[in-house]
Parts: structure tokens; sequence; C-alpha cells
């Protein structure tokens, strides 16, 4: 049993400067190439413009290619971002899942209040995080089990699968750019300085968090704009 999610950076080819030279491009053609060697710092400016104007397509010559493991319903909600994103995950088809499932820690809040659209989560009581970990605890192992017989009496792993539920764990490989990204971030995760509210499930929030970290490190000066003007993908 897990509580948690990993997030990996694998790959990146992305930097501040690689928004400079795409964008420059429009004034200085092919002279632009000479921004890949000048000190980013210098075009701060710049790059909060296009952010606070919404000139996106500069953002989106770059490329982070991210390994997380999470369960299966935070993958679910993550394949609603089609637009410069990629993905690639583990197949049930294709090899036998393990018996790895998520269940909330006590920080989870569990309780909604409310009617749909106007609701809020509040913490649980200890008997309900008891409630919820005996319960699902049951549910995982019985279903594992259930798994392990279909396949025992020679049943087709695709088939077996259908037995298994979303808090089983996955992993894929999900690559994106930083404007893909920054509208991920936008719906996925709560911030203070968003302009525009945002309620996503907990549990892909931990997910978006991670990434949100590594693309930090590689674009200070993009990230810095992101955060200033609202946290709305230009």
């Amino acid at each position: 049993m897990r509580s948690d999610v990993t997030v990996e950076l694998v790959k990146a080819s992305a930097s501040d400067s690689d928004v400079l030279f795409a964008a420059r491009v429009s004034t200085l053609g092919e002279q632009s190439l000479g921004e890949l060697q000048k000190d980013p710092e210098r075009s701060r400016g710049l790059i909060n413009y296009l952010m606070r104007d919404r000139h996106g397509s500069p953002f989106e010559h770059n490329s982070m290619t991210f390994m997380i493991s999470a369960p299966i319903f935070v993958f679910r909600e993550f394949m609603r971002h089609r637009v410069g994103w990629s993905y690639n995950e583990e197949s049930g088809r294709y090899r036998e899942l393990q018996p790895v499932f998520y269940v909330p820690d006590a920080s989870r809040k569990l309780v909604q209040e409310g009617r749909p659209g106007k609701y809020v989560f509040v913490k649980g009581t200890p008997a309900q995080h008891e409630t919820v970990q005996s319960v699902l605890g049951d549910s995982y192992h019985q279903a594992y089990e259930a798994y392990q017989k279909l396949l025992a009496e020679g049943v087709a792993r695709e088939v077996a699968r259908a037995v298994l539920p979303v808090g089983l764990y996955s992993s894929m490989y999900a690559t994106c750019n930083a404007r893909s990204l920054m509208h991920f971030l936008g719906l996925r995760t709560q911030h203070e300085l968003a302009k525009v509210p945002s309620f996503p499930q907990r549990e892909i929030e931990m997910v978006g968090e991670k990434m949100e970290a590594e693309w930090a490190r590689l674009m200070p000066l993009t990230y810095a704009a992101f955060n200033a003007n609202g946290r709305v993908a230009p």
C-alpha cells in the first residue's frame, strides 16, 4: 500500500533561452540564433512581456519527459490534457500487473461538503480514515486474488485485468513543453498567486507539484513570469 506519487525528470531540453530565440525570430530572422549564446537574465523583461500579453508559441520550443508512478485514476484525469502532451503507459495486456495500491494517508481530506460546483473538502475523523484504509485494503486484496486466479486458469492478461480497481498503481512517460505544462498546472494545482481558482483532486495535484519543481529549476525566468502573471498559461 502506498499514499505517495513519484515523478522523475528523465530527459529535458528546456531553458529560458529557448523562449528568447523563438520570440526574436520575428524581428531578427536567422540572427535570432545569436540569442542562444546570451545570458537570458538580460532578457527577463521580454519573457515577462510574452507571458503577460499571452504570446504563447515561444514557450513551446522545449521538451521535458517525466516518468510518473501514480494510481490509475490519476492517469485518467491526466490524459484529458492532450494538446502538447505525449504519453506511453505500462500495459496490462503485455505484463502482469503488480499488487501496489493507493490508500490515502491521514493528511488526505476525506469529506466533501456543499453542493456540486460549490463545495469544499474537510478532514475526516480518525474513524473514517481507519474505515477507508480497512475497506480499501480488503477490496484490493480480494481483487488481486481474483486477478491471480484468472491468470492461473490461463485467462489472458488483457481480460484478467478487468477485475482490478483504479487504485492500482501504474507508470508512464509523459512528455510536454513549458506551455502545455503551464496549462496543466493552472488547472491541476492550487496556488495563492493564481488569478483563476482551481479545484484539483489532491492526488493529481501531488503529481503537478513535483513536475512544477523540476520545471522551475530548468526555466527559472519563465517560471517566475508564470507566477507573476497569475499562473495563467499564455
